[in-house]
């Protein structure tokens, strides 16, 4: 995160030296972060779950074997019972969302109530719960914005760049110096964007083993959760309606196994095989 924040601040810098606007635009671009991050924080959950294709909430009636999974593992890690959606969908995943456990909800999938034994199912919803309880929708929610805001800068650069800089081309009492820092500018607002994904994926990733960690101590058993995920692997299915923008939130990738190095380098999860040896060290 203190890496993030450093590339936010010199790609911002680096936008006003090149722009001769200052931080006038950095303080636009924060302000309209702000504005979409504030949206999201408070109507992402319903979006995401509108996304999916999520049906509910349920309540104990609709699938009383669902909901008291939940209920019992609410009330072992000490949360609010969340609201339960179920996803119409034969892949195994499920996902958490809201940003506190006042305000959470968890979606699984009818393929993961269909085709979990009971106890990989606790394990499932046990790491969905242990998101909500680590606060990681509020850190993601940061990432995102800082993302939003590097993309931002990024646009307008090249916009800059398409339509000629307003500042003097005959103006020489800059010196060596500010060529220096407007060279090194412009190569960051160009890798910024990717630089900025990558560290979003490699903070979700940590956060992944984080509630993996988490779920197994909620329910004293690391290998029902270990199970699960071998299952979801063996399977590779991938989610009707996966969408990129919020694949993170799932337990694994809604996209299937990943083969390709690039396609692992951009993956929203750590590979399942290190997820499950972690796991099976905790027994």
């Amino acid at each position: 995160m203190a890496i993030f924040f450093a590339v936010v601040l010199l790609a911002g810098f680096a936008f006003g030296e090149y722009s001769g606007s200052s931080f006038i635009g950095v303080g636009v671009a924060a302000i309209i972060s702000l504005v979409m991050a504030g949206t999201s924080y408070y109507h992402g959950d319903q979006i995401a779950l509108a996304t999916a294709g999520a049906k509910g909430p349920i309540n104990k009636t609709d699938n009383p074997y669902l909901y008291r999974i939940v209920e019992n593992l609410a009330i072992a890690s000490g949360l609010p019972m969340p609201k339960v959606y179920i996803i119409p969908d034969q892949a195994i995943n499920a996902f958490a969302t809201g940003r506190n456990p006042q305000h959470a909800s968890v979606a699984v999938t009818t393929g993961a109530i269909e085709k979990l034994e009971n106890e990989e199912l606790e394990g499932v919803m046990a790491h969905e719960l242990s998101h909500i309880k680590n606060y990681d929708i509020l850190l993601m929610t940061v990432v995102i914005v800082l993302v939003g805001l590097l993309a931002l800068l990024s646009d307008w650069f090249l916009r800059i760049q398409l339509f000629g800089s307003r500042r003097d081309s005959d103006n020489n009492h800059n010196g060596q110096l500010q060529i220096i820092l407007i060279v090194i500018g412009v190569v960051l607002l160009i890798i910024s964007p990717i630089l900025a994904k990558i560290i979003q994926l490699a903070i979700s990733r940590k956060r992944e083993f984080l509630a993996d960690a988490s779920g197994a101590l909620i329910t004293r058993y690391p290998e029902g959760l270990a199970k699960a995920l071998e299952k979801i692997d063996g399977e590779s299915m991938s989610i009707r309606r996966a969408n990129n923008a919020t694949a993170h939130l799932y337990i694994a990738s809604p996209f299937g196994r990943t083969k390709h190095m690039m396609s692992k380098l951009f993956a929203t999860h750590p590979p399942i095989e290190e997820r499950v040896t972690a796991l099976r060290k905790m027994i």
